[in-house]
């Protein structure tokens, strides 16, 4: 039986405090290769950034749609929204930090979250 393939809308941190959304067949090469420099523009001089939230779709058309409403949204609302549904990738993590070490600091910056 064909194995269904999965698509994942995602919230990243970026190490100066902003929020990145993107979509993605495969999480973590994603992750790896924002976090090596070679991700989108925008994640590209904000490295490291953390994982904060995500979703999953079993079809890219509403991943996508998605990762527009997402984007849509004011930094408040995103902020909530990844507040509403924690998690924890310690082990996700942990292959980050044990891979850049060209970057400042390994810790998550901190997110404010005045208007």
């Amino acid at each position: 039986m064909e194995e269904a393939q999965l698509y994942f809308v995602y919230m990243l941190v970026c190490h100066d405090g902003t929020f990145y959304t993107g979509y993605t067949p495969d999480l973590v090469r994603r992750l790896k290769t924002h976090n090596a420099g070679r991700g989108a523009k925008y994640t590209k001089v904000r490295t490291p950034v953390y994982l904060i939230y995500h979703e999953v779709f079993l079809n890219r058309h509403e991943a996508l749609s998605r990762e527009y409403r997402i984007k849509q949204l004011t930094r408040q609302e995103k902020l909530a929204l990844a507040i509403s549904r924690p998690f924890c990738l310690i082990q996700m993590a942990q292959l980050f930090t044990n891979e850049n070490s060209n970057e400042n600091s390994n810790t998550p910056p901190n997110i404010n979250i005045s208007t």
